[in-house]
């Protein structure tokens, strides 16, 4: 059982980011290598317009292209959703499709993603396909996917509670992401609580970077000035510190 969450102010201020901010403060705070920590690849967001998503991951294996061996199929299994229940919350459904040719069946849809939302779930992250687009996004559930099919197919539960890839990405359970528009991304635990702060400099340094873009006084020169002002705080947005480049 994962014990370790964020306490309820931090999650909330780490909730208000969009992900590409989160994304440029965990850099900042050397949350890990800079091509390593996010989805990448055919997964994306199917509902753009709904608000940032954070949550601990539960993760699962699924199929589609095949019956199940035993026990249920897509939704009807107890024991998934106990074990669902134990993770902490809010939680967010990370389901890898393990299937040769992932996303034959739609494993999420309408139904699943109410007995999921009543479960405290904000949203699933899966490789496979989904369903009952207009359905699920009136619910506010949101949907990261590598494709839409209109049948479930032979959908069932694999295994869960191990660790899962999901677009490059490794996640365990208890994994925290934060997912929007721009994709998903885990957040460090060890580290989420400094995010919203360090974001909130990198947000003042990056207006000031905007207005003289927007300045008459623009010349490359200001430009280069402001680089070298921001880069001897080792704080350019997107940017590798001096010593690396």
């Amino acid at each position: 059982m994962v014990t370790h969450v964020l306490a309820p102010a931090d999650f909330d201020r780490l909730k208000a980011l969009d992900t590409c901010t989160v994304s440029n403060a965990i850099e900042r705070l050397d949350g890990g290598p800079r091509n390593e920590g996010f989805v990448h690849g055919p997964v994306h967001c199917l509902f753009p317009r709904l608000p940032p998503m954070l949550g601990y991951a539960v993760t699962a294996r699924i199929r589609s292209s095949s019956q199940p061996i035993s026990g249920g199929w897509y939704y009807d299994r107890i024991d998934w959703w106990t074990y669902f229940q134990r993770m902490p919350s809010p939680r967010v459904m990370v389901l890898q499709d393990v299937d040769p040719d992932p996303g034959f069946g739609a494993f999420v849809g309408e139904i699943h993603a109410h007995i999921a939302g009543a479960l405290d779930c904000v949203g699933c992250v899966t490789n496979g396909a989904v369903r009952d687009l207009a359905q699920v996004e009136a619910l506010g559930f949101q949907l990261f996917a590598g494709g839409v099919a209109p049948s479930h197919s032979n959908a069932h539960i694999v295994d869960w509670g191990h660790p899962v890839e999901i677009g490059g990405l490794r996640i365990n359970p208890g994994d925290l992401l934060h997912g929007d528009r721009n994709g998903v991304r885990a957040v460090p635990l060890a580290i989420a609580a400094n995010v919203p702060r360090v974001a909130s400099e990198l947000g003042r340094q990056e207006r000031e970077l905007i207005d003289l873009c927007r300045s008459s006084h623009f010349s490359l020169q200001a430009l280069s000035d402001m680089f070298d002002h921001l880069r001897a705080s080792r704080s350019v947005p997107g940017a590798l510190p001096s010593s690396d480049k």
